[in-house]
Order: structure tokens, then sequence, then C-alpha cells
């Protein structure tokens, strides 16, 4: 029997919502294919608006080519782009790829940044890329917000802001940080699978009775 929600306080609430993304999507992980920090790096900035299995498509070859952060750097962009070209924005991630790669091996001794303060001064990495290198790469608590989370967040009242950086905020303060991680993945599924941004499939969700917006669309 589903519960309904109309009785629970939000932390209540909450908590059922966390304890079924949990339920149905137990084994979460990021769909990027990586062996490294480095690889990760360059898949995840070339993620933006491409999907994974595109990426993945791509890196295949690149990193059998280029599978080094040291020969990432010694590339001109104009040798990165054939690589890329199936990819969104391509021109642009060559360079900011190739630039941020030049400025790790320089400044960073050719690793990977596993702060985030410092991740952020890398071309082409925002708050999304920073937080999956942490949360991915070096398996520290990190809870990257991209499209999927910060639209299926707010559906489910999780959180309210209209800023990445606001969601993130109000993520942490009800996601358990031991979950942070677990959190990006579940939502970022149920975002692709159920939750779409278009036509929801609000009927079919097993959230429905616990969701704001799925009451506002008559569903509940």
């Amino acid at each position: 029997m589903k519960v309904s929600k109309h009785n629970l306080k939000k932390e209540e609430r909450i908590a059922l919502i966390l304890d079924k993304l949990a339920e149905y999507y137990p084994r979460v992980k990021t769909g990027l294919v990586y062996d490294n920090p480095y690889q990760l790096f360059v898949a995840t900035v070339l993620s933006a608006q491409t999907m994974d299995e595109q990426v993945n498509r791509i890196t295949t070859k690149l990193f059998s080519a280029v599978p080094s952060i040291t020969e990432m750097s010694r590339l001109q962009p104009e040798e990165l782009e054939p690589y890329l070209k199936s990819c969104g924005l391509y021109r642009q991630k060559s360079r900011s790829i190739i630039a941020a790669s030049r400025m790790i091996v320089e400044k960073y001794g050719g690793l990977i940044p596993d702060q985030f303060d410092e991740l952020i001064k890398l071309p082409g990495v925002g708050r999304k890329t920073a937080n999956v290198i942490i949360s991915s790469a070096f398996g520290r608590p990190a809870l990257a917000v991209d499209t999927h989370v910060f639209r299926v967040s707010k559906r489910l009242g999780l959180a309210e802001g209209k800023t990445v950086e606001i969601v993130e905020d109000e993520l942490k303060e009800v996601v358990p940080m031991e979950s942070w991680i677990k959190i990006h993945h579940r939502l970022i599924a149920h975002g692709r699978k159920v939750c779409h941004a278009r036509k929801p499939e609000c009927k079919i969700c097993f959230l429905n009775d616990l969701c704001p917006d799925a009451r506002e669309r008559g569903i509940n």
C-alpha cells in the first residue's frame, strides 16, 4: 500500500523518498567509463550536453591515442578536435581540455587535483565536474548537481533553489553525507527513466504519492 504524504512532516516525506530511491536504484554509478582520474576528468568535461554513451565511444579511441595527461598537454586543439567531432561543443571542449591539461602538468605535477577549490580553477571545470571528480575519482563525499538532479530534486520537494549552488546546499542539508554520492546517481537514474524533463511519467512513478509536483498535476 502506498503511503500518503499529506499527513507527513517534510522530514518524514524526504526520508521515505530517499529510502524508495535506494530501493529502486540500489547499485548506481556513473555511466562514464574510465580507469583513472585523468580519464574521468576528460570524460566529465566531454559529458556536458552529450550523452554518456557517446562520450564512451569517443574516449575509447581517444585514450588509446592519448593515454596520459602529459601527452594531452602537448596537443594543439586542432589535433584533438577530430576525436571529439561527434561531441557537442567539441571545439570549445578541445581548447578547455588542452588548457586544463597544461595547467595540471605545470602546476600540479601531472596529477588531477582532488580539492574543489583547485579543480574549479581549471578551464572547462565547473561545480558539477569538480564534484563528479571528487566523488567518483577520489571517493570523497561530494554532491554534483546536473540538469537531472536539479530538475528531479525540485519536483520531489527535496530542494527549492533557483540555482545549482542553492540546490546543492539544500540537498546537503537533507541528505546524509554518506549518501551524497549515491543520491546524485539515483536522481540521475530517475530523471532518465521516469521523471523526464518534458513528459514526466507520474502515473507509473513509484514516488508519485510522495511528490509535490505529481500532486499539482493531479496524479495523487
